[in-house]
């Protein structure tokens, strides 16, 4: 029996109820009593043995997606090759009903047609999943038909959407990633993100610097173990308010560097910083308040020299 039906008989008070899918019914099997009709069966009244089977028995077609200019209900004039089956004078006919339909779009779907296409490309550039292209695809949407792209380049606006989009879905991508991959400024993605955000009310909560770790531990091949000890040297940061107006990519990569070297994993400032694309100053500066604030120093001091790290690493501590 479906979840939704298993509760008990308001007249009776059994649970020995069934559901008669064939009249739609709930009954209860003690008393008789039916307490629930005409309901709907969601389920298919077809049977298939194959996929050829499936696709012709099947009446509904692709489900709607804001990353096609017309949400996948559109139909395009002459896609297929039977167009090419009729005489000459069909033949017109159909090309030219076919450049009319694009002739006649509006100046909004035209926008979107590029658009959605460059966003698919910086989407597939930056691996983010199809979930982060939906929303971004739908925050551009709304952006076009507010008149928030008029003044501005639309790659900017695509990027501004997607890391909006990557910021609300908890994907950690930087600034400098999008810039990268959109061929945009970084200070131009930023200030179109924060215009879109404010025109459209998204709000968008802070990163956490925890969701940049995976990365990191990947890129630089270090232990679960590492990875389970800067999370907690993370948590440890956030209670003693160490996070708090610090960029979340520099305070995670000095806490991954902390927690590196109490696991004996050597790896230099310079290595860390580069995956997580900040300065080694950054790092440094970061990695001084993680000793200071959270009392590490002795211990780390202690793991540097069993390492035999010499040189910043080092003199760091004095």
């Amino acid at each position: 029996m479906p979840a939704e039906y298993a509760r008990k008989c308001p007249e009776c008070g059994g649970s020995n109820l069934i559901v008669q899918k064939d009249r739609g019914e709930a009954i209860c099997n003690d008393c008789g009593l039916v307490i629930e009709e005409k309901m709907i069966d969601f389920g298919q009244e077809w049977r298939e043995f194959s996929e050829d089977q499936a696709s012709k028995r099947r009446r509904t077609g692709a489900p709607l997606t804001y990353t096609k200019f017309d949400k996948g209900l559109g139909t395009d004039i002459g896609q297929k090759g039977d167009i090419y089956q009729l005489n000459a004078k069909g033949k017109n006919k159909f090309f030219r009903l076919r450049k009319w339909q694009h002739r006649i779009s509006t100046a909004i779907e035209r926008n979107l047609k590029l658009a959605l296409a460059e966003l698919k490309r910086v989407s597939s550039y930056l691996k983010l999943p199809k979930s982060v292209e939906e929303e971004a695809s739908r925050i551009y949407t709304m952006a076009v038909q507010r008149g928030l792209v008029r003044g501005r380049s639309m790659e900017s606006v695509v990027a501004g959407s997607l890391y909006a989009s990557c910021r609300r879905h908890e994907v950690p991508r930087t600034l400098d990633e999008l810039s990268e991959a959109s061929g945009i400024d970084k200070k131009e993605v930023g200030r179109t993100y924060r215009f879109i955000t404010r025109e459209l009310g998204i709000r968008i909560l802070p990163s956490n610097p925890i969701d940049y770790l995976p990365r990191f531990v990947s890129a630089l091949k270090l232990s679960a173990e590492t990875q389970s000890k800067a999370i907690d040297i993370l948590n440890k940061a956030r209670e003693a308010e160490l996070t708090s107006g610090r960029g979340p990519t520099g305070i995670a990569a000095a806490s991954l560097y902390v927690a590196a070297l109490m696991n004996n994993e050597k790896r230099t400032q310079r290595e860390v910083a580069d995956v997580a694309g900040v300065t080694e100053v950054t790092i440094r500066n970061r990695y001084k308040e993680l000793l200071k604030e959270l009392n590490l120093k002795d211990k780390i001091k202690k793991k540097i020299k069993e390492l035999g790290l010499e040189g910043g690493e080092a003199g760091d501590l004095e």
